[in-house]
């Protein structure tokens, strides 16, 4: 049998390299800001999912899970069990929404108001941790945005569409 080693001196195909690739770059990236907002945010007891399932609510408190699923690109299955937790840990509540019962609304409790003013440090702890600029992040930031609805719409799985600022 001929089988290839891992040190086979035979060269790659153009772009068949890992560091060739951007999807490498962009999963790379993202485990490595992973542990910086595990840092910024152990000390509010959130994983970087919860925190951003309460950056939406500190944005618009008693949004339905519907629409919250939207913004944050989450299906039910992955965004009801972090519901749960985080309505455990006393930050929200789940109620039907009165006018339509088929509805979730989801609402902040006092003690999830609260940790907002507790977690306001931690987006300037992760742009110094970035190394640029606000003028270079918001930049990188909208370059993020137009890739994603590319992709996105390349994909079909999601509408096309840019989240507010």
């Amino acid at each position: 049998m001929n089988r290839s080693s891992p040190s086979s001196s035979a060269t790659p195909p153009a772009g068949l390299t890992l560091d060739a690739q951007l999807c490498f770059a962009l999963y790379s990236a993202q485990l490595a800001m992973g542990k910086i907002y595990r840092k910024h945010l152990s000390g509010l007891g959130l994983t970087y999912p919860q925190y951003l399932v309460m950056l939406v609510l500190w944005e618009a408190d008693g949004t339905t899970v519907t629409a919250l699923g939207e913004r944050l690109y989450l299906d039910s299955a992955t965004l009801t069990p972090l519901l749960k937790r985080l309505q455990a840990m006393g930050l929200l509540r789940r109620d039907r929404a009165a006018d339509d019962q088929r509805q979730v609304r989801v609402t902040l409790t006092p003690a999830g108001r609260d940790l907002r003013r507790r977690a306001g440090d931690v987006p300037k702890g992760v742009l110094c941790a970035t190394g640029c600029s606000p003028d270079h992040a918001r930049v990188l930031k909208a370059e993020l945005e137009e890739l994603r609805a590319h992709l996105l719409a390349a994909s079909g799985t999601f509408e096309n569409r840019t989240a507010p600022d």
